[in-house]
């Protein structure tokens, strides 16, 4: 047998050890108490803010993030999210009662019951934000998960181990390293359920390995996220916003505006605006300062990117801001885009980068007919001052959530659900909702 081949039979041998401990330690899991579960999130918290200088470093290591953009996502964020659920978790299991309509002396209720041992798969762009929230809530609901990271980030990773391992035992919470190929045999675990962020072709493949063992899935995806410029808006305020959109975290986010429809007459208005705030924002003696803003990923990516905007550009595309791109260090130049055309290739794909293509409109059902023809986009973004508008585009579209007059505002409220619908998701999480997408809603009826 090959040295590699004897790895992978290691590595699934490990992995089938794991879950076997947590198929039979659910049980015990299943039936703790809010107080066991809230020591636990405890620990968790503690562990995150410990560590909160190796975090910024293995972060920085991994993508170039600016520190300040760190400490929120990657720190703040995680504490916030978990003290939420410590804060909440009492009343969130309490079992909703139900008056039966046939006999109203007997009870019935509905029990939120843990679903089991769980897969839950984290991406790269915000690499332990988007796991170790989901991993609080799966706790909070009284699960046991298995953990992995993108093998993109493995100095991330290696630190997100560190403080797995200090707080939880193997057979309730464990993380596992490695390549692709560790997901992959994770995958074939008969897994109760499955929370997924990343790519939308990924998770295609993730249902698929899910529907083997008729295992439920969150899948939080993408897709291209349009904004919607009105009338009357105000463009010197949208223009900031776009430019604060596309240089957070390097455009790598999955609710980023990935393309904008706004009228002739006040397009080079919003070119304007985006290129003065980029400038102020990024930029000092002409020069970008590259600490202020997160890399591409990987080489792969920035090919991809790359790809894209030479695309859009021999096709006709007129580089109305930045343009740069720098293969050495991975970097993009915040970029404005205008002229493009929907058989460009920027306008078929996500674009996960801080690249803005700007179309114009002549009346909003253009608008409209444009959106309703592609796939449902995780997020909409809506500038308008007139609410019959707001209405319209909100009855004739679909998406994950919108925010108007604003970006990732419906993100960051955790009273709202997020995730997707269709190609941009499955299932929601954040606050009770992530209670909710680890929990089984469970009928109970008593006869008295």
């Amino acid at each position: 047998m090959s040295s590699t081949a004897q790895a992978i039979l290691d590595t699934s041998s490990e992995l089938a050890r794991v879950f076997a401990l947590q198929q039979a330690h659910q049980w015990d899991v299943k039936a703790s108490t809010a107080e066991q579960r809230k020591a636990k999130l405890a620990r968790l918290k503690d562990s995150v803010l410990a560590h909160a200088d190796a975090i910024v470093a293995a972060v920085q290591k991994d993508t170039r993030k600016p520190e300040g953009e760190i400490r929120v996502t990657e720190v703040l964020n995680i504490v916030g999210n978990i003290q939420l659920n410590i804060d909440n978790l009492e009343t969130w299991m309490t079992p909703t009662e139900v008056t039966p309509s046939k006999n109203p002396n007997d009870k019935a209720m509905i029990a939120y019951e843990a679903r089991g041992v769980c897969l839950i798969l984290g991406p790269w762009n915000f690499p332990l934000g988007l796991t170790l929230g989901p991993v609080a809530a799966a706790v909070a609901a009284g699960n046991c998960c298995m953990v992995k990271l993108t093998d993109l980030c493995p100095n991330t990773a290696q630190i997100a181990g560190v403080i797995i391992r200090e707080v939880f035992d193997e057979n309730e919470v464990a993380l596992f390293e490695g390549d692709v190929s560790v997901a992959q045999e994770l995958l074939e675990l008969p897994f109760s359920h499955i929370f997924f962020t990343g790519s939308t072709r990924v998770g295609k493949i993730v249902m698929q390995a899910a529907a083997k063992h008729l295992a439920t899935v969150t899948l939080e995806l993408g897709g291209k996220s349009p904004v919607i410029i009105d009338d009357g808006a105000d463009i010197d305020k949208i223009a900031a916003d776009l430019a604060g959109a596309k240089q957070f975290n390097g455009g790598q986010a999955c609710i980023c505006p990935d393309y904008v429809f706004v009228k002739e007459d006040q397009k080079q208005r919003l070119v304007d605006g985006f290129k003065a705030n980029v400038t102020a924002n990024l930029y000092e003696g002409g020069e970008l300062k590259k600490e202020r803003i997160a890399q591409i990923v990987n080489g792969g990516n920035f090919a991809r990117v790359k790809g894209l905007f030479d695309d859009a550009v021999a096709q006709g595309a007129t580089v109305a801001a930045g343009g740069v791109l720098e293969a050495d260090d991975l970097t993009v130049h915040p970029t404005m885009l205008t002229d493009v055309t929907p058989q460009m290739k920027i306008l078929q794909e996500e674009i996960f980068a801080p690249v803005l293509p700007v179309m114009t409109y002549e009346n909003l059902d253009q608008v409209i007919e444009y959106i309703e023809a592609r796939d449902k986009p995780l997020a909409l973004y809506i500038y308008s001052n007139d609410e019959a508008n707001v209405d319209k585009i909100l009855a004739r579209t679909s998406s994950g959530g919108v925010t108007v007059n604003g970006v990732f505002s419906h993100y960051l409220e955790n009273g709202l659900p997020f995730g997707g619908v269709n190609q941009s998701g499955m299932g929601s999480y954040h606050g009770y909702f992530g209670f909710k997408a680890f929990s089984h809603e469970r009928a109970i009826y008593r006869h008295q």
